[in-house]
């Protein structure tokens, strides 16, 4: 029998993948790009056509089997991406352009590195399944007609790849905290520079005084637990953004759906529920994203945010913790610059040449500033 021709298709919806299918491409070390996340994300209304987000995700198949797979979607705002192209959006439609709509290969509302083109372990050429997925979406751009395609928070190795097929490239400073093998958690402070293990160690003082902390997770996940969640999630929300993207069915579906890659940081006082801090696990990291506290508690951010991730991936043995978007602060508190990527096609050459331009002194700028925070603010002892 002759084999099949390898064939790109476009889906409208998670669902009209297998579950099985889609995570044989993903593996277990990124539950953000689950289909169960996805599926999250899509029926409880926070990413769907209603909201902003039209999904329209790339499957790749090679004699009748899944191998590969793209999260995209059509986007007529920049809301919940992280890699912010506002400034972008605005200089095109003042030189009379339509930025929107474009396309968005991410997470929504996740600012997590990580693969854009998935491929099924047991391909023989992922390069040429990424290649068949990569061009798909530029086919779909280009039939669309939409002003640009952006790939954010991808690998290293696809912005390699994107910059060999003369995509724009753009980089951005993340934090995270290495597990060096430590046994515990003062083996980890060991490692910190005398002012800094101080400073530390007092503000687990801090954020522990008369507070309950414990990790939920799996089998022991309540509804009251999801239901804490969402109520500090709107709180910080109402404080800081004003508005609350995930809707409070999203968190419930996440821990009906995904309760052994959820992990919450809990803190109660008095028998009283106080704070929470949201993770997801995935093979050897832990990602930490959304948090709250129903009042005020000194240092408690950092405890529930910070140490306790930490405290959580020496206990368990996981390879490090990905603190989410921004932060220069994460810095004393052992987490160390890490540079994140991403790719932008743009349909107007002349855009586009401004846009190099632009892209090519900011690379320089962020690289030096990862650059001077690991040699000149590490908070750890020089060897």
């Amino acid at each position: 029998m002759e084999a099949q021709i390898p064939l790109v298709n476009r889906i409208d919806s998670i669902h009209q993948v297998e579950a099985h299918e889609w995570n044989a491409c993903v593996g277990a070390e990124h539950p953000f790009l689950s289909h169960e996340f996805f599926a999250c994300l899509e029926d409880s209304g926070t990413a769907c056509p209603d909201s902003g987000w039209q999904p329209c995700h790339l499957l790749f198949r090679r004699d009748g089997l899944l191998h590969g797979v793209a999260p995209l979607f059509l986007k007529v705002h920049s809301e919940g991406e992280f890699v912010f192209d506002y400034g972008w959006a605005s200089a095109y439609e003042r030189a009379g352009g339509s930025y929107y709509p474009k396309f968005q290969s991410a997470v929504p509302y996740t600012p997590v590195p990580g693969p854009r083109y998935l491929v099924h372990p047991d391909d023989s050429n992922p390069l040429q399944v990424r290649q068949y997925l990569r061009q798909g979406q530029l086919s779909l751009a280009e039939g669309t007609r939409v002003s640009s395609l952006h790939v954010t928070f991808c690998n290293a190795q696809e912005y390699g790849e994107g910059h060999q097929v003369g995509w724009l490239q753009r980089l951005g400073v993340q934090f995270h905290f290495p597990n060096r093998g430590y046994r515990d958690f003062s083996e980890f402070t060991a490692q910190l520079s005398a002012r800094k293990r101080k400073a530390v160690l007092k503000e687990r003082r801090e954020g522990q005084k008369d507070l309950k902390l414990e990790a939920v997770s799996g089998e022991d996940l309540k509804e009251e637990h999801l239901e804490l969640l969402y109520r500090c999630y709107v709180d910080t929300c109402s404080r800081k953004w004003g508005r609350a993207a995930l809707t409070r069915e999203f968190f419930f579906l996440l821990g009906q759906r995904m309760p052994q890659q959820v992990v919450l940081m809990l803190a109660s006082k008095g028998g009283r529920y106080v704070a929470a801090a949201l993770n997801l696990r995935g093979s050897t990291s832990l990602f930490g994203r959304n948090w709250g506290a129903l009042e005020e508690i000194p240092y408690l951010h950092f405890e529930l945010c910070y140490y306790q991730a930490i405290q959580y991936a020496i206990d368990h043995g996981l390879e490090r913790v990905e603190a989410g978007a921004q932060g220069f602060h994460k810095v004393a508190r052992g987490y160390l610059p890490v540079l994140t990527y991403s790719l932008h096609w743009i349909a107007d050459p002349g855009f586009r040449d401004v846009l190099q331009r632009v892209l090519l002194q900011e690379r320089a700028e962020i690289t030096a500033q990862r650059d001077l925070l690991e040699e000149e603010h590490s908070p750890y002892r020089k060897a």
